[in-house]
């Protein structure tokens, strides 16, 4: 019986260890190195910690230059001390940067406002501006799943957050949003 208990404790720990796995969470700050050889960047939030993330083939780079790109000390145009937003996944105890969003300097565009509507499902985020227009974006998947993870649901409405986004086909996408 003792053994019985122990077996289900250890699988269901197995299996929440495995529920967060492959989960994207992002991550907001600047690099503070990147190291070519071990496929590494550590990023700095602004409070203070740094978050290590390994990179693959497959990470996504978006708002990058093209000189940045071609640059010798850079990453696919990143560099330290660009402002990022990394997207990850976990596995075990290594977070894998899946897309990696380059702030300001021709990269995201940032908007500050207050939300008015949020449809996570349909993918929509309309916010006021404090000059009184109305900006409608269409979100990412991860910003749908992971933006605004700091605004406890049913609260988001009225809530101020910086939305960083792009242009695509005459559209603004939000990459990410957050609580300001």
């Amino acid at each position: 019986m003792k053994i019985t208990r122990i077996a289900i404790l250890v699988f269901s720990l197995a299996s929440l260890t495995y529920a967060v796995e492959g989960v994207v969470s992002a991550t907001h700050g600047t690099i503070t190195k990147i190291d070519k050889a071990s496929k590494t960047i550590i990023v700095k939030t602004g409070d203070g910690v740094e978050h290590a993330f390994h990179w693959s083939e497959k990470t996504v780079v978006h708002g990058a230059k093209a000189t940045d790109v071609a640059s010798k000390d850079s990453w696919r145009g990143l560099k330290e001390g660009s402002e990022v937003v990394a997207h990850s996944t976990r596995k075990g105890t290594e977070d894998t940067a899946v897309e990696i969003d380059k702030v300001g300097d021709q990269g995201m565009k940032t908007t500050e406002g207050t939300i008015k509507e949020i449809d996570r499902g349909g993918k929509k985020l309309v916010i006021d501006t404090a000059d009184g227009t109305e900006h409608t974006f269409r979100l990412t998947d991860h910003a749908a799943a992971d933006g605004g993870k700091d605004l406890a649901a049913g609260t988001e409405k009225g809530a101020k957050v910086v939305v960083y986004s792009s242009e695509e086909a005459g559209k603004s996408v939000a990459h990410f949003f957050e609580r300001i």
